[in-house]
């Protein structure tokens, strides 16, 4: 039987907290609740969550913060929960390398809905999954989707699952160009509720990572999307 998987719960607000909770154990998910960001930061190594529901407003280290120092050490998704709706509080959140932004108060089955959307995204390939069909390889270039990894110029580069996704999606259809609602609905789904310029911040953060090559590059075709253009 597999073993569970591990939901990291930081939120200073006990009923929240518990309520989250409580749907997330329905659901057979094994659950930890942690009140601030530094508890959050001593307890990550050793409950290895698969995923982590982080609260922007903590005391202390606010979730920011958290979702800064958590990306320095893994990849894993970070749900970001707050009481902040305004575009930049959402850019700034994916910018730091969170996976999705809900805004406070939420519906709890949208929560479990998306915690499943995200973990099955992040979900290594079976074993009997062929693997050509999820490695796109160019010159020092080599997206991995299988056990999501990317090396770049011989070098392993971390990032988020959906960077990946996306850099692997627009990399398997080269010179194909993809509006940025198609991109948002392949990635992120139709369950999500967010706006194009959710695409736009982690197209910005893929090219901070991934410079353009003498063979190929991210490209932004004016007025429409983006491409991955192969020369």
């Amino acid at each position: 039987m597999p073993s569970k998987q591990k939901i990291l719960i930081v939120d200073d607000d006990a009923n929240i907290a518990e309520l989250i909770s409580l749907y997330l154990t329905k659901e057979f998910y094994e659950v930890q609740i942690v009140e601030d960001g530094e508890q959050a930061l001593q307890i990550f190594n050793t409950f290895q969550p698969n995923l982590i529901l982080l609260d922007l407003m903590l005391p202390g280290m606010d979730g920011y913060q958290v979702c800064r120092e958590i990306r320095t050490r893994s990849n894993i998704p970070i749900i970001m929960l707050s009481a902040k709706g305004e575009v930049f509080d959402k850019v700034l959140g994916l910018e730091l390398g969170a996976d999705d932004y809900m805004i406070k108060p939420f519906d709890s089955k949208e929560l479990v809905a998306r915690v499943k959307a995200v973990l099955r995204r992040f979900q290594p390939a079976r074993a009997d999954a062929a693997p050509a069909s999820r490695l796109v390889q160019y010159p020092d270039l080599i997206i991995n989707q299988s056990n999501y990894s990317v090396v770049y110029r011989g070098k392993t580069v971390e990032m988020p699952p959906k960077e990946l996704e996306l850099l692997f999606f627009l990399a398997s259809s080269p010179n194909q160009v993809f509006t940025r609602e198609q991109l948002l609905d392949h990635i992120w789904g139709y369950e999500y509720i967010g706006d194009t310029r959710t695409v736009d911040v982690h197209i910005k953060r893929l090219r901070e990572k991934i410079k353009d090559h003498e063979s190929w590059r991210l490209a932004t075709v004016w007025g429409i999307g983006y491409k991955f253009e192969v020369k």
